[in-house]
This record gives C-alpha cells, sequence and structure tokens, in this order.
C-alpha cells in the first residue's frame, strides 16, 4: 500500500514537472471556465478573488471562514476580507450561513465569535476577578471592545461555574466579597430600631469601605445593597417592613408602637393623632381604624365606644328631665368642638328625640330639650310686654275713618274759655254748662243744618290711606309678594336677636356660661334664632286678638274725636271772622290771634294728637287706657307725639303744632285743615246759613248770661262780646287787655249813652282791678277800702244800668 502511494506520488511529480505542449493565457483560462458553466459543466458557484486571477467555490470560501474561526475564536468579517482575499460582500453571505448552521457562533457587530472563545475569555475574567474581588462591567466592555449589554448576556450563564462572582448593579464580585457585604447588611440592618431611610444607610456603608480600603478601595452601589437587603428580608434574616422601597420599620420599632398605643388607647379610652405621628405612624387615623374596627375616629382624636355610651346617658337623662346639656362638659377634655357634634350624631337617645321632636341641637355640643325650650319660651310670652317692641308695621298712615266716623257733631266742647275773656263763661256755673255761649249756639245750628253741612275736600289722598290700611287691596294684585316679603322683614325686625338673647339670659341666668353673641353659630344665637318665630306667632296671635278687640275702641275713639272737632272747628272759623275787624289795629290784631290759638287751638290740637297716638296703638295691637280727661300738653309733649305718627300724618302733625307758637289764627286753620285731611277726618266749612244760625243761638245764650251775670268783674266782657255781636254781627273772643280797644272800637257803632256808661264801667273795672292787685301785694286796708267801694259802685250803679241799656237795645 505504501509502495502504491509512493508511485503515484512520483507520477503526480512527473506530471507537474513536464512541460505542456499547449499554453493557454489568463484570457482563454477566463472564457474556458465561461464556455463549461454555459453548458453546464461546472454547475456550482464560482466567486472571483479580489485579485481577479483566481477561482473560488462557496463551499471552500465556508471552509476557509470555519477554519479561521476555529484557528482565532473570534474574527472580523472585514479582516476574514482581507486574509481570504474575498469581497467582504461574499464573505458576510457566507459567514451568515456558517453562523446559521453552527450554534456555538455567533455574529454580532461585523464579528463572528465562538463559545469557546468566549469560554475562554470569562476564564480570564474570572481570574482578574479572583485577585481583585471586583470588576466593572464597563471596564471589560472597553477591553472587549463590545457593549456592556453582550458582556452581561455572556456572563449571566457562565456565574457560578467559569465565572465564580455574583453580577449586581454593574459590577462582578467575588463571593467573599458578597458574603461580607451581606455580613454589614445584616448587621446594619438588624442595628436600626427606629425607622430609617434605607439610602441613608447605605451611603454610611459605603463611606465606611472607602475608609477601610482608602481611595482604591471597591466602590460598591447601593442597589448592591438593597438587594442584598431585599434577599435578608425575604429569607426573614431580618425583621421588619419596607414602604415605598426606602423607609425601613423594623420589627421591633412596629412591636414597640403598637404596645405604646395599646396602652395608651386601653388606659384613656381615647388617643390622639399627634401621638401616633409622635410615634412616626404616618397615617394614625387608617392605622387606628385598622387596629381597633370598633373605634370611633374623630377629627382630632380617636375614641372608644365607651365615650359615646357615656355621653348618651347623660343626654337621655336631660332630655327627659326638659334640661338643656352642653356635651363638651361631659365630654374630656381633649374632644373639640367638632369631634362633640360626631360623638351627639351616634348618640342613640338624642338621634331618637330629635325624630320625635323632643330635643335640637344649637352649635357644636349643645343639646336642649324642647321641653326647656317651652318653658324658657312661655315666660318670655308672659313678660312681652316689656320688651319694648317697636311697631314696625304702626309706621304707616293709620286708616281713614270710615263714613259712620262722620256723624254729626254734639259732643263736648273742646276749648273751654278764660274767665278774663270776653263771651267766656261765668266760673259760678257748673262744669257742664261751661262753654255753653258756644256749645249750645252750635248744637242748635248743627240741628237745623244738618242736611246742608259741607267739608273741605280731601283731594283723592282719604281713598289711597283707607286702601292701604286696609290692606292694600290693589297691591294685593299688583304687588302682594313684594308686600309680603317686606311684612316679612318688618316682622323679623319686631323681635332682633340681641332683645332674645338678653330676655333668654334674664330668664335662664345659667346660659350665660355659653358666652356672648359674638359668634353667629354659637348655641345662645341660635337659641335666640329658634326662638324668634315662636314669640312672632304669640305676638302676632296677641296682636291679631287685640286687633279685634280694639276695632270698636278705635271706632268709638274716632267717632268721639270728629264730633268734638266738628264743634270746635265750626267755633274757631265763627270767631275767626271778627279778627277781620282789627285787621287795622295790628297790636289788638296779634292779642286776640294769640288769643285764639291759645284758647281754642291749642285744647283742639292737644285732643287731636293724644287721639291719632291712641289710635295708631290700637291699630298695631297695643293696649291703651280708656281716658276722657282733657290733658294740657306742653310744645315738647306736642312735637313728641307728632313724630311718633307715621308717615306724612307726622310732617303734618308738627306743622301744626308749630302754627300754635306763631301769630296768626289763620295759619293754624290751614295747618289744622291739612292735618284733618291728612289722617281721613272731616273739616266741616262754616256756611252763610250755618254761621246766621250760630249767631242766632250765640247771641241768644250771651243776652241771657248778662242778664244774669252778678259779677261786675265777669259781667264786662260778656257784655262787651254782646254789644260787638249787636255791632258787627261777629262772634268775638277777645282777652282782658284788649277789651278797652274793643271798647275804643264800638265808639262809633253804639249809641253815645251806652258807650259813656261802658267806658266809665271798664275803667271803674281796671281801678278795681288794681286796686285788688295790690292789695293783694302789700296787704293794704285803704287799697281794699277803696277797691270794695268802687266794686259797690260797680254793682248798685253801673251794671244796673248798663244792662239795661245793652239789654233794652238787644230787644230793640
Amino acid at each position: 500500500m505504501d509502495a502504491e502511494l509512493l508511485e503515484l506520488q512520483r507520477q503526480l511529480e512527473a506530471a507537474q514537472s513536464a512541460r505542456s505542449s499547449v499554453r493557454l493565457s489568463e484570457r482563454n483560462v477566463v472564457e474556458l471556465v465561461q464556455k463549461l458553466q454555459e453548458r453546464g459543466i461546472i454547475d456550482f458557484e464560482l466567486l472571483h478573488t479580489t485579485s481577479g486571477k483566481e477561482y473560488i467555490t462557496s463551499d471552500h470560501l465556508k471552509h476557509e471562514i470555519k477554519m479561521e474561526i476555529k484557528k482565532r475564536g473570534r474574527a472580523s468579517l472585514v479582516d476574514l476580507s482581507d486574509i481570504l482575499g474575498v469581497d467582504l460582500y461574499h464573505v458576510e453571505r457566507q459567514s451568515q450561513k456558517v453562523v446559521a448552521d453552527d450554534p456555538s457562533l455567533m455574529l454580532i457587530n461585523g464579528e463572528i465569535m465562538s463559545q469557546s472563545y468566549w469560554d475562554t475569555v470569562t476564564e480570564e475574567i474570572n481570574e482578574k476577578l479572583q485577585e481583585r474581588s471586583q470588576i466593572a462591567l464597563a471596564e471589560i466592555a472597553a477591553q472587549l471592545h463590545i457593549g456592556s449589554e453582550l458582556v452581561v448576556n455572556i456572563l449571566e450563564p457562565r456565574l457560578g461555574t467559569i465565572v465564580k462572582g455574583r453580577l449586581e448593579g454593574g459590577q462582578l464580585y467575588t463571593p467573599a466579597y458578597v458574603s461580607r457585604i451581606t455580613a454589614m447588611v445584616r448587621g446594619a440592618a438588624r442595628g436600626i430600631t427606629v425607622p430609617t431611610n434605607l439610602p441613608s444607610v447605605w451611603n454610611s456603608l459605603q463611606l465606611q469601605l472607602q475608609e477601610m480600603h482608602g481611595a482604591s478601595g471597591v466602590s460598591v452601589e447601593g442597589s448592591f445593597f438593597q438587594s442584598i437587603f431585599n434577599g435578608l428580608l425575604k429569607e426573614g434574616v431580618v425583621l421588619g417592613s419596607v414602604r415605598a422601597g426606602v423607609q425601613w420599620t423594623p420589627a421591633v420599632f412596629a412591636h414597640a408602637q403598637k404596645e405604646s398605643v395599646d396602652a395608651f388607647f386601653s388606659q384613656n379610652s381615647y388617643i390622639g393623632y399627634e401621638v401616633l405621628q409622635k410615634l412616626a405612624i404616618p397615617q394614625p387615623k387608617q392605622y387606628l381604624e385598622a387596629r381597633y374596627p370598633d373605634g370611633i375616629a374623630l377629627e382630632a382624636v380617636f375614641v372608644h365606644p365607651s365615650v359615646v355610651d357615656m355621653l348618651d346617658a347623660a343626654v337621655g337623662d336631660t332630655i327627659e328631665n326638659g334640661q338643656w346639656i352642653d356635651a363638651l362638659s361631659v365630654l374630656p377634655s381633649y374632644i373639640t368642638g367638632p369631634d362633640a357634634t360626631k360623638i351627639l350624631s351616634l348618640c342613640p337617645s338624642l338621634q331618637k328625640a330629635i325624630k320625635s321632636s323632643k330635643a335640637v341641637v344649637f352649635g357644636e355640643s349643645c343639646v336642649f330639650s324642647n321641653a326647656f325650650i317651652k318653658g324658657i319660651f312661655d315666660r318670655l310670652e308672659k313678660e312681652m310686654d316689656s320688651f319694648g317692641i317697636k311697631h314696625s308695621a304702626g309706621q304707616g298712615k293709620p286708616s281713614n275713618m270710615s263714613s259712620e266716623h262722620r256723624i254729626g257733631s254734639d259732643g263736648k266742647d273742646l276749648g273751654d274759655n278764660d274767665t278774663s275773656s270776653i263771651g267766656a263763661s261765668s266760673d259760678k256755673g257748673p262744669k257742664k254748662k261751661r262753654g255753653k255761649v258756644s256749645g249750645s249756639a252750635k248744637g242748635a245750628a248743627v240741628e237745623k243744618d244738618d242736611d246742608n253741612e259741607e267739608s273741605i275736600p280731601v283731594k283723592g289722598k282719604k281713598a289711597h290711606r283707607k286702601n292701604k290700611d286696609a290692606g292694600s287691596s290693589g297691591d294685593a294684585k299688583h304687588g302682594g309678594k313684594k308686600a309680603s316679603e317686606k311684612t316679612k322683614e318688618d316682622n323679623t325686625n319686631i323681635f332682633p336677636d340681641d332683645l332674645i338673647e338678653q330676655k333668654v339670659l334674664t330668664v335662664a341666668p345659667e346660659l350665660e356660661e355659653l358666652g356672648g353673641s359674638d359668634d353667629l353659630n354659637g348655641p345662645l344665637k341660635l337659641l335666640s334664632s329658634h326662638l324668634r318665630p315662636m314669640l312672632m306667632d304669640a305676638w302676632m296671635k296677641k296682636r291679631n286678638t287685640m286687633l279685634s278687640e280694639n276695632a270698636e275702641r278705635r271706632r268709638r275713639l274716632l267717632d268721639n274725636l270728629q264730633k268734638q272737632l266738628d264743634e270746635a272747628v265750626l267755633d274757631m272759623q265763627l270767631y275767626e271772622k271778627s279778627l277781620d275787624v282789627f285787621e287795622d289795629d295790628p297790636a289788638t290784631s296779634a292779642i286776640l290771634h294769640k288769643h285764639l290759638l291759645r284758647t281754642m287751638g291749642a285744647p283742639v290740637v292737644d285732643k287731636i294728637l293724644l287721639t291719632l297716638h291712641k289710635d295708631n296703638k290700637l291699630k298695631n295691637g297695643m293696649d291703651v287706657e280708656d281716658s276722657e280727661e282733657n290733658v294740657q300738653l306742653s310744645t315738647a309733649d306736642r312735637t313728641s307725639l307728632a313724630k311718633d305718627l307715621p308717615g306724612s300724618l307726622s310732617v303734618k302733625a308738627q306743622a301744626l303744632a308749630e302754627t300754635l307758637e306763631g301769630k296768626r289764627f289763620d295759619s293754624f286753620m290751614d295747618a289744622l285743615r291739612d292735618t284733618a285731611e291728612e289722617s281721613g277726618l272731616l273739616f266741616k266749612k262754616l256756611d252763610k246759613r250755618l254761621e246766621r244760625s250760630m249767631l242766632h243761638s250765640y247771641r241768644k245764650d250771651l243776652t241771657a248770661q248778662v242778664s244774669s251775670e252778678n259779677d261786675p268783674i265777669s259781667f264786662l266782657p260778656k257784655v262787651v262780646a254782646l254789644l260787638f255781636l249787636q255791632a258787627y254781627n261777629k262772634a268775638l273772643q277777645a282777652p282782658g287787655r284788649a277789651v278797652g280797644a274793643v271798647i275804643a272800637l264800638l265808639k262809633d257803632k253804639i249809641p253815645a249813652p251806652t258807650y259813656k256808661v261802658l267806658a266809665d264801667y271798664h275803667s271803674t273795672t281796671v281801678k278795681v282791678l288794681a286796686l285788688q292787685a295790690a292789695a293783694t301785694e302789700d296787704g293794704e286796708d285803704c287799697a281794699t277800702d277803696r277797691m270794695l267801694e268802687r266794686k259797690e259802685d260797680l254793682e248798685e250803679r253801673l251794671m244796673p244800668e248798663l244792662k239795661s241799656l245793652v239789654l233794652g237795645t238787644s230787644k230793640e
């Protein structure tokens, strides 16, 4: 066999060394190969080399790539292209086929690497790791000129086999080093007794490692510590809990927390959330609700159900006994208002009482039984008249008088004449006969002329006021809603909270401990608000009852005022006509104007103001004492009463009161007419027929008085008034100091003998009065004697003579 091989070798060598008789050029060879490919003799792919002088098959290229990889373990495609002399495109194609056929190879980033290569590399890495205890993946990647991800992929399957170490956080550590770090982490975790932030612990361990190994020591990432810690926690080597991955709470601390919370809660039946916050429990309310399901979580504290039971018993007793209670006085001091409100809402007895309307809660913590509130209300209702209520509803105009209030006048004379004035009645007569001079004349005139009486028109205001005071029927149709809202607002203002609070504290002084009224939501303020509608209802019922009772009283009161006003107005119009006679004598005219204002105007104004004031009170449901006495008012009293009247009536009444201080009686009459018109009263007008009738009666009565008068002093003004009536056919009322001027005016109007006797009578009367005054002041007997002598002369000589002259003239 060996001989045959040797023979074949010699033949091959001879064939190779023999010279060919036919030589082909490179071109011929190329054409020949192409011809063979066209005929299909060469049916496989031929690849050109980069030199263009050689052909190579794909299989042979693949074989050479495999051989190169086997020899080098790691080969770049670019390098293979240069080494094999084949274009990079063909090398890439064949390399992909080689890698696809062999699982132990990989093509990454233009390089073919074998597993044997990686085994060799990882063995080298392991040797370095054992020497240095730690190697960074970045360093390995830089040395091998590959990415870190590839390094991780290569190392992970070989950890624990070829590579004796642990891969963590981009670092390779030896088992010994890992054990050492594990011991450090375990010791640190077990040494911590309070909640701690783990990154700060890892920073401390890193500083410790740097101190131990210096600047060249191994750097350990925090994630490595965290990974070791998580493993220890999972294995149960360290006990505790981790929140958010970084907050470590040791089991010993959690145990101490639970014991502290349990001890405090069991001893006090409550625990504040701030206590748990001091114990580093992050969500105290949720923690307590989970630990004590039966407990009650309030705003500031967590309480035991026994606190609710205690308060429920106290509230139940309070409601049963008809009292009130402040829950804060029963609950511990650590419970505030909002918490007390929640506890009250959990009391079964209170909820039952509220549903059955037996109790109500005011403010945050005060429980009032309805029996207690009813007791306060009953006492306030009894004292309601002492509240000093301002009747806002009475600020409007008083009701107009109906037609039944405008009947004929047969009442009492308002203006009693003084003894020193002309036309005044004698003081010696009975009270019933005082004022008879004008009263009887008016009475007769009214009886005769009822059908002919006239009144001053009211210019449409009467109907307006009547509708307004009758309930505003027009407003009810067009503006009833606004009226009702205004009435509601006025009624609310009748009992202000401050007033109710004062009265409540008066009848229940123990409520002062609830504090003042500054707090709008305070118990006392809310109690007052609760009582207001009750008091309003009671007041309205009482007021309505009083109004119905007062309706008849008002009718009688206004009827009487209308009657007296009719008399007074007719009298004043009658006497006012005599003032025209004295227009040429300003001094006497001023005296007569003021005299009429004082003697006739003032009583009428007083009567009107007092009556309208009573009517206003009666209209608003107030009780008024019945009094028929004529009260003389001062200027201040008149102004005060006028201001108390409602609306425009008050303005007119004040103007009327001011005219009494003026100098013109006609201005007074105008103001009186306006006031009567505004109040709805009739103002009778003196017509010619009525005037004649009144003058006839006045003359008849005055003649009778002159005939029957025996007092020489009182005789003079009456006889002068009679003579003035005979001369001018006008009724006169004048004070004593104006008698002289009246007598002088009569000089040309009466017979000379009568005037002579009248003048003599007047001068003698003046002297008698002067002597009487002197005797009273000085007490001189001579003055008294002279006064008696002259008075005797009046009685025995002058008065009979004057009576004869005057009465004789009157009869004629």
